[in-house]
């Protein structure tokens, strides 16, 4: 597996990967600056491959935390494109130099970063090749200027080099839809980012909820701004967990805590649940402004249905369906602050309801109904049926 992430964090490539250990696979994955003291699940190797520093100098450290004025913010903008690309390809290269003398019989890129790497490998030692696309690529969100020639550059490569794929792989049917009618791939499967179970620890949810929790990464484009707003007019608290090393976050976080709201670090799958089920009720929420965020089904949407709490849920495509197909929480319209306290007071008020609900559909939208489809396509690629 290739991937251009620190993989200890990256929930859907480890519940991957351990899958396949599961079904006697050993998995090798080359990460992107791994933490020295992250140790994986038996049956999988990481290795850690550098991004280099892009545009920085070595000896200049990252502005990414620091508080930037306006000049700064601006040159960021204008300059973050060429450094991310080159970030990429320095990652690319120290990979290949890891995964070439490896012994494998599949290569699984995930996401258009890793996909041009894991062509290159896949040929040159003749093995098939999974592209796993965990959003839509062009339509990501960006926090830096329009790149429209690279966007069509990206497109026609991400076109090119999927159609070579043995298999297609992504997280909704909204986003594969576009792999078919865009990109022209015929070989396309969805493997959603469900959570497995949780077990009975949902049923000691009590009502009415104590709190809600976001957890995730603290950045911009997540809707985080409208839960400061809304935060003063509610009866219950909230709370945020999550990485917050970024310009975003460095402004924001201090208006947040003087909002009254709890900002911790990022915790542990275990830690998160455990927190979501306290409070009662999760936020699954992100920006109308992006075509990606737009199809996402995010996988906070699936954990919490396994952790057994209701959601408060953006009304975006996507998220939007499958809330109000199963019923599992209320939606607000993005942006706006006054719409998000309405769907939580509703929540509140129906939090009984809605947590009969959430275990309903449970058994539905688990890992244990995704695992079979990836596991599927393995079979399919390691006999040639592709």
């Amino acid at each position: 597996m290739l991937v251009a992430t620190s993989i200890a964090t990256d929930t859907r490539v480890l519940r991957e990967a351990r899958a396949l250990v599961d079904q006697g696979y050993l998995v090798e994955i080359v990460g992107r600056a791994v933490p020295k003291d992250y140790f994986p699940p038996r049956g999988i190797t990481v290795y850690s491959a550098s991004a280099g520093h892009g545009l920085r100098p070595t000896s200049m450290t990252s502005l990414k935390t620091k508080k930037l004025s306006l000049q700064l913010r601006l040159i960021r903008w204008l300059a973050l494109p060429q450094h991310r690309a080159r970030s990429f390809r320095a990652w690319a290269d120290s990979a290949y130099a890891i995964a070439d003398p490896l012994q494998f019989d599949i290569v699984h890129a995930h996401d258009f970063t890793a996909l041009a790497l894991g062509s290159r490998l896949s040929q040159e030692h003749g093995v098939p090749l999974i592209y796993d696309s965990h959003e839509w690529w062009l339509g990501r969100q960006r926090q830096y200027r329009a790149t429209p020639i690279t966007d069509l550059r990206e497109a026609k490569l991400e076109r090119d080099l999927g159609q070579d794929a043995s298999a297609v792989i992504t997280v909704g049917e909204s986003i594969a839809e576009l792999m078919r009618s865009k990109r022209g791939f015929k070989n396309v499967f969805v493997v959603r980012n469900s959570f497995p179970s949780f077990g009975d620890s949902s049923e000691n949810i009590t009502s009415p909820p104590s709190g809600i929790v976001y957890a995730g990464r603290i950045d911009a484009h997540r809707e985080l701004e409208v839960t400061i707003a809304a935060a003063s007019n509610l009866s219950i608290p909230i709370h945020w967990m999550g990485e917050y090393d970024n310009q975003w976050a460095a402004r924001y976080v201090p208006l947040a805590q003087k909002a009254g709201i709890d900002v911790l670090a990022s915790q542990a799958i275990e830690e998160v649940t455990a927190a979501m089920q306290d409070a009662g009720l999760a936020f699954v929420i992100h920006s109308n402004r992006f075509e990606s965020y737009r199809l996402a089904m995010p996988n906070k949407l699936f954990h919490a249905v396994q952790a057994g709490v209701p959601v408060i849920a953006t009304d975006v495509t996507e998220l939007g369906r499958i809330v109000r197909h199963y019923d599992i929480g209320e939606l607000y319209t993005p942006g706006d602050a006054k719409s998000m306290v309405l769907a939580i007071n509703k929540a509140i008020t129906r939090h009984a309801e809605l947590l009969i609900n959430v275990r309903a559909c449970q058994s539905e939208l688990s890992w244990d109904q995704d695992v079979r489809i990836l596991q599927d396509v393995y079979q399919r690629v390691l006999a040639g049926n592709h």
